[in-house]
This record gives C-alpha cells, sequence and structure tokens, in this order.
C-alpha cells in the first residue's frame, strides 16, 4: 500500500512520524511524509519519499499567549492550505492525517476517494475526563471538561474555516464547513490512533470505540547513530548531568534562559547540557557543556533530569528513559503535559515561563534528582510504556483498513 503521512508544524508535530514511517515500510508499505520543507532531512533519513507542504511555521515567529497563538495558527493553517491538496499525490492509497492536517485532509479524501485516518498526537476529542491540553491542567469537572472540550473545537473551526473554503472551491467541491465536516467524520466513526502512552493520559472512559490510544510514537534514529564525541567525553568525566532545553520554544531568550540554567545548575551542585534549541542557548565552563540537536532516546538515559519546556514529544521521551522532568511550560499545551508529569510523581510542580528564577529553578532541580521518589515514578512509567506496541497497532490498523477496501471493492465487470 502506498501511504503518505501529512503533517505540520513543528519539530515535534513531525518527528513521531518518520519513526510511524519507518515501521509502516518494514511492514511493507511505500511510505511518503508530507511536512514544510525544513523537515526534508528527517523524512530522507528515515528512508522517506518528502513531499513539501507550502507553510512554515516560524514564519510567523515565537508565540506565547493565547491570542498570539490564535492569530499565528490561523496565519499558518493559511499558508498550508493553498497547496494542501496538491501534496497527495495520484497513486496515493492511504491519507494518514495529523491533528494539524485532518481538518484539510478530509476533504481532499472526499475529493479524491482516497481513504483516510486520523493519526493524532494529542486528545482533542472532548471527554469529561480532562479539559482541553490547550487550556492547561486544570479540570472544570465532567460536565464542565466536555463543554470546554466542545469549545475548543469550535475555536479550532474559526481558525481552520477560510483555508477549508479555498481548499473545497479549488477541489470543485460544494460548500461545507470545517464544523460540518468534522462532525461528519465524527458521526460515521472513522477510526483515529492517537500516539501518546497511557503511562501519561489513560484512554478517556467516555471515549467512543474508533477513538484508540497506541502509546507514542519516537522518531526515527539510524541503529548506527553515536552522540558526538565532545559530547561522550562529557557523560564519561563526572556524575550524571542536566539536560537543559526549549525546543523550539523562548526564541530570543537564549541570553536569560542560558544565565538562569547555568546558576541553578551551580546552586544544586549539578553538572549540566544546555542544549541550543529556538532559543539558541549557550554555556561555557568545566561543569557545563553546549550541544546541538541529538537524539533525545540516546542521550535522555544517560541524565540525571531533563529540564524542558514540556512538549508532548519531549515529555514522553523523559519518561521513557526513566528520568525525572523539571517543566517550564511556554504555550499551547504544555501546561497540559507539565501537569501529566506531575501527577504521576515524575516531575515537581511545573514552573511557569514567565516566572522562570534561579532559586526556583535550583530548588525544583534538587528536589527532582535527590527525591528518589521521581525517579521511581519515572521509572515505573517507563516500565509502562514499553509494554505499548504504538507503531505496531497503526500497522494493524493499516492492514485491517486495508482488507476491509479489498473485500468491499467491486469486482471487474460488475
Amino acid at each position: 500500500m502506498r501511504i503518505l503521512i501529512a503533517t505540520a508544524g513543528s519539530r515535534g508535530d513531525v518527528a513521531p512520524y518518520t519513526g510511524l514511517g519507518a515501521a509502516l515500510c518494514s511492514a511493507g508499505h511505500e511510505v511518503a511524509l508530507a511536512a514544510t520543507e525544513s523537515f526534508a532531512p528527517l523524512a530522507e533519513e528515515a528512508g522517506l519519499e518528502f513531499r513539501p507542504l507550502p507553510a512554515d511555521p516560524r514564519a510567523h515567529g515565537d508565540v506565547q499567549g493565547r491570542r498570539e497563538l490564535l492569530r499565528a495558527a490561523a496565519a499558518f493553517i493559511t499558508d498550508l492550505g493553498e497547496g494542501f491538496a496538491g501534496a497527495v499525490a495520484e497513486g496515493t492509497d492511504l491519507l494518514l492525517l495529523s491533528t494539524t492536517t485532518a481538518p484539510l485532509g478530509w476533504h481532499v479524501t472526499e475529493a479524491t476517494g482516497i481513504p483516510g485516518m486520523g493519526v493524532y498526537l494529542q486528545p482533542t476529542t472532548p471527554t469529561g475526563d480532562f479539559a482541553p491540553t490547550v487550556m492547561g491542567a486544570r479540570s472544570f469537572g465532567r460536565f464542565g471538561n466536555r463543554a470546554a472540550g466542545r469549545f475548543a473545537l469550535r475555536m479550532a473551526d474559526r481558525v481552520f474555516e477560510p483555508a477549508v473554503a479555498r481548499l473545497r472551491e479549488r477541489l470543485e467541491l460544494p460548500a461545507l464547513t470545517a464544523a460540518r465536516m468534522r462532525r461528519r467524520q465524527d458521526e460515521a466513526g472513522r477510526p483515529v490512533l492517537h500516539g501518546f502512552s497511557t503511562a501519561l493520559v489513560p484512554r478517556p472512559s467516555d471515549w467512543p470505540a474508533h477513538l484508540t490510544v497506541t502509546g507514542s510514537w519516537w522518531p526515527y534514529v539510524d541503529p548506527d547513530r553515536r552522540l558526538p564525541a565532545d559530547l561522550e567525553d562529557f557523560l564519561a568525566a563526572g556524575p550524571r548531568p542536566v539536560l537543559v532545553g526549549f525546543g523550539s520554544m523562548a526564541a530570543g531568550e537564549g541570553e536569560r534562559l542560558s544565565e538562569i540554567a547555568v546558576r541553578a545548575l551551580r546552586r544544586a551542585g549539578l553538572r549540566g547540557i544546555l542544549q541550543s534549541g529556538s532559543a539558541g542557548l549557550f554555556a561555557d565552563g568545566d561543569d557545563v557543556l553546549a550541544i546541538g540537536d541529538v537524539p533525545h532516546s540516546l542521550l535522555f538515559p544517560r541524565l540525571a533530569a531533563v529540564v524542558h519546556h514540556a512538549g508532548a514529544g519531549t515529555s514522553a521521551a523523559a519518561v521513557r528513559a526513566g528520568v525525572p522532568s523539571v517543566t517550564v511550560p511556554v504555550a499551547a499545551d504544555q501546561p497540559f503535559w507539565a501537569a501529566r508529569l506531575a501527577a504521576i510523581g515524575a516531575a515537581p510542580s511545573p514552573i511557569p515561563f514567565r516566572t522562570l528564577t534561579v532559586e526556583g529553578l535550583a530548588h525544583a532541580l534538587t528536589t527532582a534528582v535527590r527525591e528518589r521518589s521521581y525517579t521511581k515514578a519515572a521509572a515505573a512509567a517507563a516500565q509502562h510504556m514499553s509494554t505499548e506496541d504504538a507503531a505496531g497497532s497503526v500497522v494493524t490498523a493499516v492492514r485491517r483498513l486495508a482488507e476491509g477496501s479489498a473485500r468491499v471493492r467491486p469486482r471487474p465487470g460488475r
């Protein structure tokens, strides 16, 4: 089967699909990844065909407030919709759609007849178990959580509406709102697989049967990949260090964050690694090392703790490695994942980004590293994760979909 995985956003929205794509390739499928141009190397490293999407999340700057986030999302989706249909070339047998591409992709499946399946990294369907991830960690009670979930979906529909209208016109389809298409998919029970671990978020008790939680999908890492020599030397030179990194967040904050991180690490008596990321973190000294991009799966198991922005992928990677986190959520769904890490005991209480201080970070580091309960909780969650065959569940779902399509396909001559 020729499969196209379509996703868009930051690195955390794209990288997990490289490992999923590689697993589908190993199962005998031909897999292409459609994403924005900067992620072509990730697809190529995983052995996937790459198809560029027109939008670039970096073009709309670093955002932190909810209002800024909505404005940037609307601009990004408008760009994305301009060329989305073109990425779905002839010959695609199945379209796998992420949270960010599904509201556009369902219209493409209608126009082309190509079957589609959701492969989401976040829980988006309303539930009474918790409030929407974009609303942080607060619970409004079961009724309030469901209402908040429906409100969040309506807000997302508004963001996608202009792009959907233009896309349907380009596809020569009759007018249909983003909200109506979403409801149509729900009513049809179209399968959606969710790539997060039940170690962090149990499957909501009130979700319908067509919504599945598989476990986390991991970025592809070449089996021959190794950590850089200077990083290996630093790891071998003393006790396990702490990594500090903010991923694609906090652009322009490098000087402030670097100073806070280094001073806090030294106050806590810990060695540290600062990962540059979009913030541009840097460090100088025998007890600290600055690095660029390295695979989490190779580095995290060798750390004492990870200070991070609580993106979904980084949060899961820290748990997978069995190491405690210190979370400094910046925006979007990060407060939700930070709260989940704290709830399972794998992290102290989150430190909101704008309240980060040397004293607060040093205290959280001392707590996370010295109190063994955090490491034990992370290790227990890691054991849970190891039982989840996340990519294998998607491979199985794709096979069942293919078998179902073959059974209902008309015979030649009829």
